[in-house]
């Protein structure tokens, strides 16, 4: 048994933030039913290349533990469709702009008005209220408007994107947890309730101690590069054949890192004797660490800096850790056969969530278009196959 067996979500998403929320949902047991435009289905289906066969790479990312539904919401057949699966349901979970729901016909008043139990979840940009929940949500405005690029890129070089799409990824992984608080409130209330995430406010609060720095100085932090605001040494550094990081992160670290690199005299050195001291000639300091770490190469590093306790890892290719011995040895490489994938079989790093008694041990593949829509409407809602073809003749479907 996974955590949420039993427990059934209506998925009205596209792209990311919304799909990766709703696998999360999936991995965990609950039975994820993905509702799609007919003929198109979800945007990323067309995110390509890269292509596994005749998927999508992007949709594969964040589709499995799903079943797939064509369905038309703006007909009325389709809406009829829709409010009979509603019923049988227990989450809803929505990333549409603000209003178009409620334009549908299927907002979270009319939702809940019809199915007071039912979790509704709404991932949006910048919120469903405010002053700019017009606006559409794309990550990497989001990332701009809500400070996260501001902060991120070399000093003397232009503000930078973080290299996956954090906003989208981040709500949604707010929107699965708020799902599960609902979750565990409704079992004592009985009610549902609307669970509001917004990818400006998921990113805004990753800032943390850049946000504090703020609100104790008045002045925003600067961008870094790879260094850290308050740990010096604590960035990454070239080795003679590739790069790594350190994390000197307090005194007895860095007495060890002196010895490691067999710099004793730097040890009591009073400009780096203390961490304070590090911070303030992190001008002095960090570039006698460069010199040092490119006189031997990456994998000559790496065991001196276990051996002496020191934090430290390679800068790994995404390739490196997909095919890592690490990743290998947790079992976390879900491998799923897929009709449409080429070779047959789909490859995804599994859910990072380890339960002992309910270990997340499923990993169905990410639907094609409409595999599942027969299935779901004459085995859940009662449709006949009369009324299955008629809908598929109407284009509902």
């Amino acid at each position: 048994m996974r955590p949420l067996e039993g427990i059934r979500v209506v998925d009205l998403t596209r792209v990311l933030s919304g799909p990766y929320c709703a696998m999360q949902l999936g991995d965990l047991g609950a039975e994820v039913i993905k509702i799609e435009r007919p003929g198109e289905g979800d945007d990323t289906r067309a995110f390509a290349p890269p292509y596994q066969g005749d998927e999508a790479a992007y949709f594969l990312s964040v589709n499995r533990n799903k079943k797939s539904i064509t369905l038309d919401m703006k007909s009325k057949p389709g809406r009829e469709v829709l409010w009979r699966l509603i019923d049988h349901s227990d989450v809803l979970v929505e990333n549409f702009r603000p209003g178009a729901m409620d334009r549908l016909g299927f907002g979270y008043t009319a939702v809940s008005a019809r199915r007071p139990a039912m979790i509704y979840c709404s991932i949006s940009g910048f919120g469903n209220t405010g002053l700019m929940k017009d606006r559409p949500g794309y990550d990497v405005i989001v990332q701009g408007e809500a400070g996260i690029q501001d902060i991120t890129g070399n000093p003397d070089g232009p503000p930078f994107k973080v290299g996956t799409s954090i906003a989208d990824l981040t709500s949604g992984m707010y929107g699965a947890m708020g799902i599960l608080a609902a979750l565990c409130a409704a079992k004592t209330t009985g009610r549902g309730q609307h669970v509001s995430i917004s990818m400006y406010e998921s990113i805004a609060a990753l800032l943390s101690f850049n946000a504090s720095i703020y609100y104790a100085t008045g002045e925003s932090p600067k961008r870094r590069g790879n260094a850290h605001a308050t740990i010096v040494p604590y960035e990454t550094f070239e080795a003679s054949d590739g790069w790594i990081s350190l994390g000197v992160a307090n005194d007895e670290l860095w007495k060890r890192f002196c010895a490691a690199v067999e710099r004793p005299d730097l040890t009591n050195d009073p400009r780096f004797a203390k961490a304070a001291d590090r911070v303030r000639n992190r001008d002095i300091l960090v570039p006698i660490v460069k010199d040092i770490i490119r006189l031997r190469t990456r994998d000559e590093w790496l065991p001196l800096m276990e051996a002496g306790g020191i934090p430290a890892g390679a800068i790994r290719t995404v390739g490196e850790v997909c095919e890592s011995a690490l990743l290998k040895s947790r079992d976390m490489i879900a491998e799923m056969p897929h009709a449409g994938a080429g070779v047959g079989i789909v490859k995804n790093i599994k859910n990072p969530m380890h339960l002992s008694d309910t270990p997340l041990d499923t990993y169905a593949p990410p639907p094609r278009l409409g595999e599942h829509t027969r299935e779901v409407l004459t085995g859940l809602l009662g449709y006949s196959e009369g009324e299955v073809e008629e809908l598929a003749r109407s284009a509902t479907i």
